[in-house]
């Protein structure tokens, strides 16, 4: 019977097949027939595979030597790995079972040439294919096929793959540079699985390390990433550091989305077998680089600060490109062992955060103890007006970074005068959090109109303390208006700041221009004034007028829309009575001699002088373009 049985099982089968579905656990029932039977089986599998395994023997002279198997025939390297596989559980079982059999010899020598052509094979794929394995090819496809095309080498012997086939297996719905890239991988996966589980894997393992940390720390290099000595750096000018700001951003950006996020994908591919010799190879090949790339923010936030206000929107879009790539950062970053890049990383944010937070303060502080006495010429927009409007436009459009900051160092304000002045905005669901940002940047608006009222007291003349508000006002409101300020100040911020403006501008008509409006009768006086004191209504209506346009031409509004409509509105008040008054009276002094000089102005010349207004041009007197010499000559005289 037991002759029968071992001829029927020859007969269905080869030994080398009937291995190759046996685990390296698998044992046959423990009677002597059964081991011999193994035994033999073994040993012809050990003797199957010395052909293949050393034709690829990298010491031989043949012109194998020279070639890469893998390139040469995919077809010969899944069958060579098959046989190191075959290999591999022969000497376990010997070992195991008949440590004394002569194919022992034999078999360690095998796997020796097999395991220095699969690490000659690694150590050529990765040179030579640095274009596929480059890490935007790797960070390109999302999740790389963990079905690699040699798994199934243990259980088919079907030998009809072609490359077509292959590059099919790789995915039809990718690129032929992704294909490329998923063939090269699946190479090095295999290998590096064979290796290790031959006991080969610390060979394989350098290799990798060496060459992949090499690569990675080129691509930093060429993002323009390098190490900085403290000193060094601390010398550095502002000029030369922010567009190196500038690049880093770009650079951070690249070198983890797509060179550290795809040489992890690379490396936890090619090691999917062992999660400590993936952390072992990340660690060497990222660690290093992950450092370096995180150490500069830091330097930034450390550094000393000369201008705050040139300096904090820098340090806001670090802190933004930072906190943008947290979550890559956290998942490429997740082993222990390369747990001092998140730690670097989160070092860098709170530095950052707490120079964002003294620039605020300090910006505040500026503003409060500004006591330059320098005035406008012409109550025209002050050059603080600008600089600081412009500085906290530019913060409303860093809301994110300013409501994480806020959050964490709430500034103090006067809270009472604040509720009493602003009214935040309800603002839709997503942007709540830029509820503190609505109230701080109403609070440093506050602050600074606060001290435009003090600088309008240091003007003499009222009326140019009101001009230098309504111009200054209107700038503030135009800035919010037309920046990321009005939708996180609201339009009742606007329509409230709009009102004080109006009514700024009517303080201004009143301070100007008011001796000119009552120099002529009122309307309601119904009693018929002689020539004598027609006379003396012309003379003081010309006098006031003179003297009020000589004042008001130096005066400047640098809103056109503002401009045109207080000129509207100071010629209403003026020229529709001045022309009734002058058509009534005029013809009562028809016989004066010298009329000319006695009534020097048109009705209809009048707002040709106040077209003339705001451009701070001003009148100077006993020019000839003075309004007492130039009325005849420019305007025309009565007598015209």
């Amino acid at each position: 019977m037991a002759k029968k049985a071992k001829s029927v099982i020859f007969s269905s089968s080869s030994p080398k097949s009937i291995l190759s579905s046996l685990s390296p656990f698998t044992s046959l029932p423990a009677s002597p027939l059964n081991q011999n039977f193994s035994q033999s089986m073994m040993e012809e599998t050990v003797e199957a595979t010395e052909s293949i395994i050393k034709k690829w023997d990298p010491n031989s002279p043949s012109y194998t030597k020279i070639i890469s198997l893998f390139c040469h025939s995919r077809k010969e390297a899944k069958e060579f790995i098959r046989c190191i596989r075959d290999l591999r559980r022969a000497m376990h079982f010997l070992i195991s079972q008949h440590s004394q059999s002569a194919k022992l010899v034999l078999a360690q020598h095998l796997m020796q040439i097999g395991m220095a052509r699969l690490e000659q094979e690694f150590f050529q794929i990765l040179s030579s294919n640095r274009d596929q394995l480059d890490p935007e090819s790797v960070s390109s496809q999302s999740s790389v096929s963990s079905n690699s095309e040699f798994e199934d080498v243990m259980q088919s012997d079907d030998d009809d793959d072609d490359d077509e086939d292959e590059l099919k297996k790789a995915g039809e719905s990718i690129s032929k540079v992704e294909k490329a890239a998923a063939l090269v991988m699946s190479d090095l996966k295999i290998i590096a699985e064979t290796m290790i589980s031959c006991g080969y894997g610390k060979e394989c393992i350098k290799r990798y390390k060496l060459i992949r940390k090499s690569i990675v720390d080129e691509g930093l290099h060429l993002l323009g990433i390098e190490k900085y000595k403290i000193l060094r750096f601390n010398r550095m000018d502002w000029g030369v550091l922010e567009p190196m700001i500038k690049n880093w951003i770009k650079a951070a950006k690249i070198g983890v989305i797509t060179l550290l996020r795809g040489e992890k994908l690379l490396c936890d591919y090619v090691f999917s077998a062992s999660s400590t010799i993936r952390e072992s190879c990340f660690y060497e090949i990222a660690n290093e680089a992950g450092i370096n790339l995180f150490k500069f923010p830091e330097l930034v936030a450390n550094k000393e600060k000369k201008s705050s206000q040139e300096r904090i929107f820098r340090l806001m879009d670090l802190y933004a490109a930072i906190s943008d790539l947290r979550p890559d950062i956290e998942l490429i970053f997740h082993f222990d062992s390369v747990a001092a890049v998140k730690t670097l990383v989160l070092s860098s944010l709170k530095k950052l955060k707490d120079s964002i937070h003294t620039s605020l303060t300090e910006f505040e502080s500026t503003i409060q103890k500004d006591s330059s006495k320098a005035l406008t010429a012409g109550g025209g927009v002050h050059k603080l007006t600008r600089s600081t409007m412009s500085f906290i436009s530019s913060l409303s459009e860093y809301s994110r970074v300013l409501s994480e900051i806020l959050e964490e160092y709430p500034l103090k304000r006067n809270t009472r005068m604040l509720e009493s002045y602003f009214t935040a905005p309800i603002l839709e669901d997503e942007d709540n959090n830029n509820h503190a940002v609505s109230i701080q940047l109403a609070w440093l608006i506050l602050v600074f109109l606060c001290k435009l009222d003090i600088k309008a007291e240091s003007y003499k003349d009222v009326s140019l303390s009101y001009l230098f508000l309504v111009n200054n006002i209107q700038f503030v409101v135009d800035t919010v208006r037309s920046t990321h300020l009005r939708n996180l100040l609201g339009d009742d911020w606007l329509t409230k700041h709009e009102t004080k403006l109006r009514s700024y501008a009517g303080n201004y008509e009143i301070a100007a221009w008011s001796n000119v409006y009552i120099s002529l009768p009122e309307k309601s006086n119904t009693t018929v004034l002689s020539p004598e004191e027609a006379k003396t209504h012309f003379k003081r209506f010309h006098a006031a007028f003179e003297e009020a346009y000589t004042k008001q031409s130096s005066c400047v509004i640098t809103d056109a829309k503002l401009r045109d409509e207080l000129k509207v509105s100071i010629a209403k008040k003026i020229v529709p009575e001045y022309r009734e008054f002058y058509g009534k009276y005029l013809p009562t002094l028809s016989q004066e001699r010298n009329i000319e000089m006695l009534v020097r102005l048109k009705p209809d010349n009048l707002e040709n002088y106040l077209s003339d207004l705001f451009h701070g041009r001003p009148i100077l007197s006993g020019s000839s373009t003075s309004l007492s010499s130039s009325s005849c000559i420019s305007l025309g005289c009565v007598r015209n």
